[in-house]
């Protein structure tokens, strides 16, 4: 049990440490909340500060995450492992560091999973683009990313119920994450109809 707390601390601390925020701290730019999703994520970041910028923020993200994945899957009894995910993602928007306030954890879900599926990471990307096709609305695409991944996440661990119920939290709270998106897609969409 020891070694499941620390686990689950390292990886709400892994999670809280937002490469967004800081890179832009490093470049001199302004808050990434402070503008458009105001959101500490890596769509933001490209909408303020392009293409290569946000590869770096993807690629520390999934890097990051995938370590904790990797120690997870290496340390502890594998129905255990996806509550590990599920604490870096609270990490990742409840930020210990920026004020309790970051990302909404699919990129850290992302590289999470990598490391116990990477079959299930490389075809949830893309799902993503062809979501992204379809929909032109990134955390749509995303949320077709995210089922993948959870889908894959399963099968991995064989249905157990334990490992089940720690995927299913995790997607809850990242759909949950995004209500501000729904709501604001809801309201476009209703305007549309009314004009």
């Amino acid at each position: 049990m020891m070694m499941v707390a620390i686990l689950l601390a390292a990886a709400y601390i892994a999670g809280s440490v937002n490469f967004s925020i800081l890179l832009f701290r490093l470049l001199g730019r302004e808050d990434p909340r402070d503008h458009f999703s105001r959101n500490a994520g890596v769509t933001n970041v490209y909408r303020q500060a392009g293409y290569f910028w946000a590869a770096v923020v993807l690629i520390l993200d999934v890097a990051k995450a995938l370590l904790i994945g990797a120690a997870a899957s290496y340390l502890l009894d594998q129905p255990l492992v996806p509550w590990v995910g599920l604490s870096l993602v609270i990490g990742n928007r409840f930020s210990c560091f920026h004020g309790f306030h970051g990302g909404k954890g699919v990129t850290n879900y992302l590289g999470f999973t990598a490391s116990l599926s990477p079959l299930t990471s490389i075809l949830s990307c893309v799902i993503w683009v062809l979501a992204y096709s379809v929909f032109r609305i990134p955390f749509v695409a995303s949320f077709f990313m995210i089922l993948t991944l959870a889908a894959g996440t399963v099968i991995t661990y064989s249905h157990t119920p334990v490992a089940v119920s720690g995927v299913l939290m995790t997607v809850l709270l990242i759909f949950y994450y995004h209500k501000r998106n729904i709501m604001l897609l809801i309201e476009k969409r209703k305007g549309k109809n009314e004009n």
